[in-house]
């Protein structure tokens, strides 16, 4: 039983949980009518009030990310890294990869990336080691000795010794071979010591021998059991191996006529190249037979750089991100006076026609920087002299210098004896040439000369320079870092039956040739400058040429390729000095 006072404490409990229920779900409905229904009216405040801080940490957030990107230049710096495709369109045409062959610009630069001689150049166009290790000269100066680096690989793994370069020298001096660097190679032995020791021994000192051991080196395991009558149509010839920075890949061929023909040649890299694996992942060689469709795959995009153009196009050089690269050749652009026929016989009116060109005027006005030329001997060669360069521009000078030999002006053109002052000047047709000849036509004309000019194309200008068919001849001779410049202007090199027939003025001097030849014997740079200086008298006196510039080799590239710098190099092939580390990706590192 439970008792009275109990009930009435039970009641009293019920009555209070009773009453607390209430008064919380009064304070429950109090609240919410309060903190809820009544502010559903200030919502707006409140959105805009959030917004307006949203906002502002939007702007802080994005402030702090432009600062950054604007600053990072401060702390990461745009540095070339390894990778990616290379593509170059040259003009001209595929015909050999073989580098005792290989004379034409697509040849010489396929040739050149896939091949590696004993000596190659550097950024400085210095000779240096490629798969020699060293190289020395007796002091005779008529016995070289070549010793190449040990572990040398073919591309196709087979090891690379002594008795490949013998093998190829050798096929060179082979007649049956028909390689146009055979005369170059007449009287020289070449015989293998051991397997990395080669020695070549000439008939005669000669001290410019060392710059033709940068021909490619053949295979001797793939062509030596090959007659040497069938090399110029191996098939080696267009799927070869070699030892250079590039593997050949393949060629495919498009277009089925001359103008729209093109070849596409592929190649990777070589990763036990001597000089270190290349860091492009792949380079590609394309040959356009026509110079539009190049510039045009080139605008398009198709193509990363661009070789073989005489001048910068309209389209390429309006943009701006295009790199133009002016490499000086160690060559010289000169007017050639036929000297053994008419009125360029004279040396009065050699001498006249120097005196009356403004050189300087024409240089500074091609429409890009160029290195004079003043002399036979390129500025910096062993041997220049700026006492020996040729008679400086005098128009007062020249015009006396004509009356007195008898040519006596009327109604501004010279006459002698009823003959009149005039003579023409062959070139090649192209835009450095036909601003050059018509500088050169008025400057004459200002003295009394008629000149009369004769711009070719290229198939008529190379039968005029190899029959030597002109009166004068504007023309590019490749003469290279050594000043051996025999073939140029010794007078065994002016007729059409001599080796090269490369003395295009035909000049003949007893005091020249026997200086030449002094000169190119002497290993001592000292004693061949000083061997060299009756040379350099002569030709300033006889003035068989009329020197003008260096020209350049243009070469056009869509970005910057890390690596290719501007300097002087003996050919357009020696771009490829140091391609195994051309880059042309960039990427942002941070220091």
């Amino acid at each position: 039983m439970i008792s009275r006072l109990t009930r009435l404490r039970i009641r009293r409990r019920f009555r209070r949980g009773k009453k607390q229920v209430e008064d919380f779900g009064n304070q429950t409905s109090e609240g919410f009518e309060e903190n809820i229904i009544n502010r559903l009216g200030r919502l707006p405040n409140v959105r805009r009030f959030m917004s307006v801080w949203v906002g502002l940490l939007v702007l802080l957030i994005g402030s702090v990310v432009a600062q950054t990107l604007a600053l990072s230049h401060y702390y990461q710096r745009p540095e070339p890294g390894p990778g990616g495709v290379y593509s170059e369109g040259i003009l001209g045409d595929f015909t050999t990869a073989n580098p005792i062959y290989a004379t034409g610009s697509v040849d010489d630069a396929v040739s050149r990336l896939v091949f590696a001689g004993l000596l190659n150049y550097n950024d400085q166009n210095q000779l240096v080691d490629d798969l020699a290790q060293s190289w020395s000269s007796d002091s005779t100066g008529k016995v070289y000795t070549v010793h190449l680096k040990s572990n040398l690989t073919w591309q196709d793994g087979q090891p690379l010794t002594a008795a490949d370069v013998v093998f190829t020298f050798q096929t060179i001096q082979d007649p049956d071979s028909q390689s146009p660097l055979n005369e170059s190679w007449q009287d020289v032995l070449v015989s293998e010591v051991n397997p990395l020791t080669v020695t070549f021994t000439l008939s005669n000192p000669l001290a410019s021998f060392p710059y033709s051991l940068t021909t490619g080196i053949l295979p001797k395991h793939l062509l030596g059991s090959l007659p040497a009558s069938t090399l110029r149509t191996a098939s080696f010839n267009t799927d070869p191996v070699g030892a250079g920075p590039f593997k050949w890949g393949g060629i495919t061929v498009a277009g089925g006529t001359p103008t729209t023909r093109q070849e596409q040649i592929v190649m990777s890299p070589f990763s036990n190249f001597n000089g270190g694996k290349p860091k492009l992942d792949e380079f590609i060689v394309r040959a356009f037979h026509d110079q539009t469709t190049l510039v045009n795959s080139f605008t398009a995009g198709q193509l990363n750089g661009l070789s073989g153009l005489n001048s910068v196009p309209s389209q390429i050089a309006k943009d701006k991100s295009n790199r133009i690269y002016n490499l000086p050749l160690t060559a010289a652009n000169m007017v050639f006076f036929r000297t053994t026929d008419g009125i360029l016989a004279d040396a009065s009116v050699r001498r006249a026609l120097v005196m009356g060109a403004n050189t300087t005027q024409i240089v500074n006005h091609l429409g890009y920087s160029v290195v004079p030329v003043k002399e036979p001997l390129l500025i910096n060669q062993i041997g220049f002299n700026p006492a020996y360069e040729q008679y400086a521009y005098n128009p007062t000078q020249a015009a006396a210098t004509l009356q007195a030999d008898g040519w006596i002006l009327k109604n501004g053109i010279r006459y002698k004896a009823g003959q009149q002052l005039t003579f023409e000047l062959s070139a090649l047709d192209n835009k450095d040439n036909q601003y050059v000849t018509s500088a050169l036509q008025k400057q004459w004309q200002a003295i009394g000369v008629n000149l009369q000019v004769n711009l070719q194309d290229a198939s008529d200008f190379e039968n005029t320079i190899t029959f030597h068919e002109y009166d004068a001849l504007l023309y590019g001779i490749s003469i290279g870092v050594d000043p051996d410049v025999f073939v140029y202007w010794d007078s065994s090199q002016a007729n059409l039956d001599s080796p090269f027939h490369t003395n295009y003025s035909e000049y003949n001097s007893a005091t020249a040739d026997s200086s030449l030849e002094a000169g190119r014997t002497r290993i001592n740079p000292q004693l061949r400058a000083v061997k060299y200086q009756p040379f350099l008298a002569s030709w300033q006196e006889d003035a068989p040429a009329l020197g003008l510039y260096q020209p350049r080799f243009l070469y056009i590239t869509d970005e910057p390729i890390y690596g290719l710098t501007t300097h002087s190099i003996n050919d357009p092939g020696d771009r490829f000095d140091n391609v195994q580390n051309w880059e042309i990706r960039e990427q942002e590192v941070s220091y």
